[in-house]
């Protein structure tokens, strides 16, 4: 007893120390404003602030051009001892074969986890471990990473560790099989999760069955692909000229060079054609799609079309008009009208995203209960239509603008965002010029540009709106406010849910 008595005291005083401390702080700040002539106002909205003044660096400042044409962002960083690594490989779950959804998946992943060739997978693990080397790798739909983060005085040692993973990976039968076997598990319970339906389905309306971004992984697809399928699969994408590096941490730039230009030395084999990535061929069906899922007691709603690529000249105006739309989280209309003013929802927002390789997507989309759900869905539409129709306010373009322009600087945030960005920006061959004018991009959008996109871009009778909940509740609607229902908004058409493991859809 004796001994419980004296934790509570210590915790106690620790308590209050930290309570004097912040009381401290807290003065300490005041009175280094008044110190200053800092004038107390009395509201936040009254705060004043300088202009921001940051000068974004410049990729050819750290750009390097290896021995085989691969490109190399190396950025010093010497506050911490550690080093951050990671290679873009020109590869994606879009080169998966027919029948064979997945592989891509399961290479990407098994990579780190199924050892290499000269060690085992437990080996490589414990090897890992031992010099805190933390490893991983993956391939998403359009382009494979491999990252290394490692304590600079192991640097060496950790870089033969992932290189060699990265080169002679040993894809491990047994953990193929063990990974395998989660997955199919997971499956099974792939329509049980509104939000997981709600994504996968409005992908699907909107590029079709057949684009490889609404591929899913069955269990026919998964137990085709075979270990040899992985070694093909990496022997056939992962090769040094396909590869883009970028290095940030405690080391000196020309020391790291020397260790690139060894790794890539007698890599055998030609730098592979890879394809380019295919875009949707697919018209989309406008119209109200609902999915029925009864135990639920509110419905999750997207509401939306396809968007542009990321070089329409449009893009700044685009950015900011979804800013006011719906981005703006309290500062947006949707938001705005449908939690704050409504109480209809806890997220209601929208988002505007632009392709690299094909049209993006632009979705409102929010959750809310199911007798409430049209009236959202009405206030959506007041929305997209109000700002095709009317101009924005001074004070809302100036909110937009400004936080589109002040949240620049965290694209570089630090040396491995930094480094991140540059090898990104190479991989998917961004312009030269494109952070350097980004901001006067953003600046010079008018409230005409606003109108101007709004009417060319949002296009009311291409809209596709999905509803996953119980549709029976949906569809009663609220009894106190019989003026809103989904039927307003146009033919409802029920979707049925597929087979999740075989994700065959019922005729």
């Amino acid at each position: 007893m004796t001994g419980v008595a004296v934790k509570g005291k210590s915790k106690g005083k620790r308590q209050k120390s930290k309570v004097k401390s912040f009381w401290c702080v807290a003065v300490l700040v005041a009175l280094s404003g008044v110190a200053r002539g800092a004038e107390i106002v009395s509201h936040p909205r009254l705060l004043k602030f300088e202009p921001l003044n940051y000068q974004a660096p410049k990729a050819a400042q750290y750009r390097h051009v290896l021995s085989n044409g691969a490109v190399a962002f190396l950025i010093e960083d010497h506050v911490f001892p550690l080093v951050n690594l990671s290679v873009t490989i020109r590869t994606g779950q879009y080169l998966d074969p027919p029948g064979k959804t997945g592989l891509a998946e399961l290479a990407g992943g098994q990579l780190r986890t199924g050892g290499t060739t000269t060690m085992s997978a437990r080996d490589f693990d414990e090897e890992a471990d031992f010099l805190a080397a933390n490893i991983s790798s993956g391939i998403s739909d359009t382009e494979g990473i491999a990252r290394l983060n490692c304590l600079a005085r192991n640097l060496d040692a950790s870089m033969k560790l992932f290189f060699d993973m990265l080169r002679n990976p040993g894809f491990d039968a047994q953990r193929l099989g063990i990974t395998k076997a989660r997955m199919l598990q997971g499956l099974a319970r792939r329509n049980d999760k509104t939000d997981e339906i709600e994504m996968r389905e409005f992908a699907r309306l909107l590029r079709g069955p057949s684009h490889f971004s609404t591929a899913q992984n069955t269990q026919a697809s998964l137990d085709s692909v075979t270990r040899e399928d992985l070694i093909a699969f990496h022997k056939q994408y992962f090769h040094p000229a396909n590869f883009i590096f970028a290095v940030s941490g405690d080391f000196n730039s020309k020391e790291m060079l020397g260790k690139l230009e060894e790794v890539i030395r007698g890599w055998g084999g030609t730098k592979p054609a890879v394809p380019p990535v295919p875009k949707p061929n697919y018209t989309l069906k406008p119209g109200v799609y609902m999915i029925h899922k009864p135990e639920v007691n509110q419905c999750r709603v997207s509401i939306g079309h396809l968007g542009v690529t990321r070089d329409n000249p449009d893009l700044y105006a685009l950015a900011i008009m979804n800013q006011i739309l719906g981005a703006g989280q309290f500062t947006a209309r949707i938001t705005n009208r449908v939690r704050a003013e409504e109480g209809l929802a806890y997220d209601a927002s929208s988002s505007m995203t632009f392709g690299t390789y094909y049209e993006g997507v632009f979705r409102a989309h929010y959750q809310s209960k199911s007798p409430t759900c049209a009236q959202a869905a009405a206030i959506v539409m007041e929305e997209i239509a109000r700002i095709r129709k009317e101009k924005v306010s001074a004070e809302e373009l100036a909110t937009a603008i400004n936080y589109e322009v002040e949240i620049f600087p965290r694209f570089f945030a630090t040396p491995s965002i930094v480094a991140a960005t540059f090898a990104a920006d190479e991989y998917t061959k961004r312009p030269a010029d494109y952070w350097e004018k980004y901001r006067d991009r953003l600046r010079a959008v008018a409230a005409d540009d606003v109108l101007r996109v709004a009417q060319k871009y949002l296009q009311p009778e291409k809209l596709v709106t999905l509803a996953v909940g119980n549709v029976d509740d949906v569809l009663k609607g609220d009894p106190n406010k019989p003026q809103y229902s989904f039927e307003k908004l146009g033919k409802i058409e029920r979707l049925p849910l597929p087979d999740p493991v075989t994700m065959e859809y019922p005729k």
